[in-house]
């Protein structure tokens, strides 16, 4: 049973940085490309960056630049670490494996100006 659980959410001022993380449990991790996603109010959830199994990140322009995603294999865990956030980047941010139907229950992010 996949199961992803993310952590790292909460109330932020802009300007502020917030390290999410997302441990990985029922999957090979080390072979699995993984992904950050978010769905902000009243939107679709999109694609903010993603990792593959080497390392090799990829990154939207929605957040680039302002987010590193970064993984510990040995922990079984995938990384968000977002800076700079701005008032438009309050949503609920949620891990997936990438290119697959596994998604984590996700973890709200509020960003007040």
């Amino acid at each position: 049973q996949v199961q992803l659980v993310e952590s790292g959410g909460g109330l932020v001022r802009a300007g502020g940085s917030l390290r999410l993380s997302c441990v990985a449990s029922g999957i090979i991790f080390r072979l699995r490309a993984m992904g950050w996603y978010r769905r902000t109010p009243g939107s679709q959830r999109e694609l903010v960056a993603a990792i593959g199994p080497d390392g090799n990140a990829n990154y939207a322009d929605s957040m680039k630049g302002r987010v590193t995603i970064s993984r510990n294999n040995a922990q079984n865990t995938v990384y968000l670490q977002t800076n700079s956030l701005k008032p438009e980047d309050t949503a609920v941010y949620y891990c997936n494996v990438f290119g697959s139907g596994y998604w984590g229950q996700g973890t709200q992010v509020t960003v007040s100006s």
